[in-house]
């Protein structure tokens, strides 16, 4: 009877075994494996140079004035991508939730910006905006908009407005996704009293909809704020964080560091990042259960 015992309990480690392995092989270890780096100067350009020095990584990137450039970048890419994101992907939540011929047809096509890899989305903005033969461009001039092609990816005024679109065009279907999730899953019985309170159209939704939906809409708010602020494919796509740097944010400048074999100082940057997503993580996370406290 308690070998049996033993058994069952046994049983449930063993079979999430492999898949904490494969976690611990692609997620832990190099983790790890970047905080070691961070503490060298680990650059294989010159590998017999490669050797412990301490903090002198974090004071060299604490000085980088593009590093502060960079999260300056990042905390706008953040901020404007991920709003932008959730006003556009709540209203065609909205619009999805509707009664209306071909409803399945619309939700199923809706989903291609966000089935799409970011590589490809990546280089496809990159066409659109192309200064030469790009569709944006033969559109404005023909509708006369403008009277000259505009190299939106090769100037500091337009190219990062240009990525920050393309990142909010990827991600509305996410947002809009999960918020239809949660509308479906709001009683008629609230609206139908509202509506016999004869609430408006405004009332319903900041008092019944956005209430109902205040926990979906804070996991998915934060899981695509860490999602953006570590993106890499579409920036680097489009302009490998130029011109000028106009456009790189932390994740792009800690990919170029890597790509010019300075993993050190590339590792630094990595682990800077997480601290400061970790910190919005804990402050977003401790205000939202500090709020539903104060509620019961």
């Amino acid at each position: 009877m308690l070998a049996m015992q033993r058994k069952t309990t046994i049983w449930p480690y063993l079979l999430v075994a492999p898949a904490l392995a494969v976690v611990l092989a692609v997620v832990f270890v190099p983790a790890l494996n970047a905080i070691a780096m961070s503490f060298q100067n680990y650059d294989l350009r010159r590998p017999r140079s490669i050797g412990f020095i301490g903090l002198k990584n974090y004071a060299a990137v604490l000085a980088d004035p593009l590093f502060w450039r960079a999260t300056l970048k990042t905390i706008l890419w953040v901020g404007f991508g991920v709003g932008l994101q959730f006003v556009f992907g709540f209203a065609l939540a909205l619009l999805l939730n509707q009664n209306f011929v071909g409803r399945g047809i619309v939700r199923s096509v809706s989903l291609i910006p966000w089935v799409t890899p970011g590589v490809l989305i990546g280089l496809m903005w990159r066409w659109i905006f192309d200064g030469n033969y790009g569709v944006l461009n033969d559109f404005l001039l023909k509708l006369g908009l403008i009277h000259d092609k505009i190299p939106f990816l090769a100037q500091e005024s337009t190219a990062f407005p240009a990525v920050i679109l393309t990142i909010v065009w990827q991600g509305i279907p996410f947002f809009a996704i999960m918020l239809l999730a949660g509308l479906q899953g709001i009683p008629d019985e609230l609206y139908d009293a509202a509506d016999v309170d004869g609430a408006s159209g405004l009332q319903r939704f900041f008092r019944i909809t956005v209430p109902s939906l205040k926990g979906v809409i804070f996991v998915t708010t934060l899981l695509r704020v860490i999602w953006v602020a570590n993106s890499v494919d579409v920036i680097f796509n489009m302009t490998e964080g130029g011109p000028a740097y106009s456009s790189q944010t932390l994740s792009v400048y800690i990919f170029n560091k890597g790509n010019s074999l300075n993993l050190g100082y590339a590792s630094t940057m990595s682990i800077m990042l997480t601290l400061l997503l970790a910190t919005v993580a804990a402050l977003y996370l401790r205000n939202i259960f500090r709020n539903q406290e104060g509620k019961l």
